[in-house]
């Protein structure tokens, strides 16, 4: 499409991609929007929706014509999902991206505890590879999904010990790509450790999770034993498993811990903390 704009963004129907993309927008920046389906594209100032996916690299080729940045939001978890990865980042250097930005994990290696972090790692590999510029987003757990841990009974449960984690707010996540988006010739290579401003245990999360929610909540480690038989009854694939199992245990051996000032250098603010995640969501 001519004068389509060179921003491309995805995952913008989602909660990342949709807070950058309404970020972006506030900002006056053009940017193209890329969905599977363009009626839930958000209707944002600025914006022009292109119907690809990461599995379709003829469709993404098409879709990334003309782009010069694209911000690339890790797909959603699937088995499959490094594949549909490298197909999408090879679509993206035929159709002649300059940049990508990624959101990768939090101390993403080729032996990352949380089985998900390997896909991460090896996807920035793919990204270096291609010859485009890159920079990497290595985002913490999301503060975020705290909450959503607990039972209907109120207990967080996982092989998680005294492990602490350095969790981040989705929102600085946000705001840290957005200034990144804005200017990305001066972030060429970098890699960004996106954390919260300390490092919490969980069972220190459940007490503030208490604290600021009225709810009570606790935490029980589990055995590995233990937490492959409480999630059997999803049903869900055992990479599935894994990856929820391996989640607490990278946080017992000590993976997602060690706060950074990497938030505050993009975004010129410190980071949200637990006790003032909740209290603005309390306040919304």
């Amino acid at each position: 499409m001519p004068n389509a704009p060179e921003l491309a963004v995805t995952g913008s129907t989602g909660q990342l991609g949709g807070l950058v993309a309404r970020l972006l927008a506030h900002a006056g920046s053009q940017q193209r929007l890329l969905v599977r389906d363009a009626a839930r594209a958000p209707e944002l100032e600025g914006t022009v929706p292109f119907v690809t996916t990461y599995a379709e690299p003829e469709r993404a080729k098409a879709a990334l014509a003309g782009a010069k940045t694209l911000f690339m939001v890790s797909a959603a978890e699937a088995e499959d999902r490094l594949q549909q990865h490298f197909a999408f980042i090879d679509a993206a250097a035929a159709a002649g991206v300059q940049h990508i930005v990624y959101t990768s994990f939090f101390g993403a290696a080729p032996d990352s505890t949380f089985t998900l972090g390997r896909d991460h790692f090896a996807t920035e590999e793919r990204i270096k590879a291609s010859g485009m510029d890159y920079t990497f987003l290595r985002d913490n757990f999301y503060l975020d999904f705290l909450p959503l841990l607990a039972g209907e009974d109120g207990v967080i449960r996982g092989p998680a010990g005294d492990g602490v984690m350095a969790a981040v707010a989705r929102a600085d996540v946000a705001r840290s790509a957005v200034t990144v988006l804005r200017d990305p010739s001066l972030h060429v290579g970098r890699t960004y450790d996106l954390t919260g401003p300390e490092d919490i245990s969980l069972a220190r999360g459940a007490e503030l999770l208490t604290a600021g929610t009225g709810r009570a909540i606790t935490f029980h480690n589990e055995t590995l034993a233990e937490a492959y038989a409480s999630r059997a009854s999803y049903g869900a694939p055992a990479w599935q498993v894994d990856a929820w199992v391996s989640t607490y245990t990278a946080i017992a051996a000590g993976e997602l811990a060690g706060p950074t000032s990497a938030v505050h250098e993009l975004t010129g603010r410190e980071p949200l903390s637990l006790e003032q995640f909740l209290a603005e969501a309390h306040t919304l």
